[in-house]
């Protein structure tokens, strides 16, 4: 099985590498050469995309998420079966979806007709994410994601929990989503507006992924074009 990793954190961002750990090594990369955190659904056309071929492995694309996914499904990839990105460095959930570079790789990839899973860590500050946890906890998921069947321009959203250090192994959830607005404020100082947002303090319906993940289980929701 062909896996393409991405993320919006950028190739040299650790999640990347546990990313590669939970999936044993296996993976191709293909992703950003710098941090694109929040950039959406941005893809670049009017301008060249420069690429590095770092391995036989590795490159690392001078663009968007969304860019790596295209350049990797139609020019470096052959024969891919699914794209994979993460595993983002904060939680990506609800709402978070249309904002997230990270989504946007494996909406891409829906796009042009490959299955994909997106994988972010939650962060419960002053908690420090442990990567190792991280990767372990993503092969199970992705054991258990790999079996279902998939659907045309559907694509999987996954959230890793913030747990305390020898916390029991979270439960995996299949929920819906948020749709509720992130808490959204700003700082004024003089002409600069500063956004101050409190992302724990976030709408928790219950049942939604938001809640889930909140709560201590891995959220997985299925999302659609």
């Amino acid at each position: 099985m062909t896996l393409i990793l991405t993320n919006d954190d950028g190739i040299d961002a650790p999640g990347i590498q546990a990313l590669q750990q939970a999936v044993k090594g296996k993976g191709v990369i293909v992703a950003p050469q710098t941090h694109l955190s929040g950039c959406s659904h941005q893809v670049t056309t009017h301008q060249p995309i420069h690429v590095q071929q770092r391995s036989e492995f590795a490159y690392a694309v001078a663009g968007t998420p969304a860019d790596c996914t295209r350049l990797a499904l139609t020019q470096l990839v052959q024969n891919p079966h699914w794209v994979l990105s993460g595993i983002n460095a904060g939680g990506n959930l609800g709402v978070d979806v249309h904002i997230s570079g990270t989504v946007a790789a494996v909406r891409e990839a829906a796009i042009l007709g490959i299955p994909g899973i997106a994988i972010s860590h939650w962060i419960k500050r002053p908690l420090v994410i442990d990567w190792q946890v991280a990767s372990r906890w993503t092969t199970r998921v992705l054991g258990e994601l790999f079996q279902r069947p998939t659907h045309p321009g559907m694509f999987w959203n996954v959230n890793l929990p913030h747990l305390e250090p020898g916390s029991p192994e979270p439960d995996i959830v299949f929920c819906k989503p948020s749709i509720q607005p992130l808490p959204v404020n700003y700082v004024v100082e003089g002409d600069h507006y500063y956004y101050k947002g409190e992302y724990a303090k976030r709408d928790r319906a219950p049942g939604t992924d938001v809640d889930i993940c909140f709560s201590g289980s891995i959220a997985v929701t299925l999302l659609s074009l």
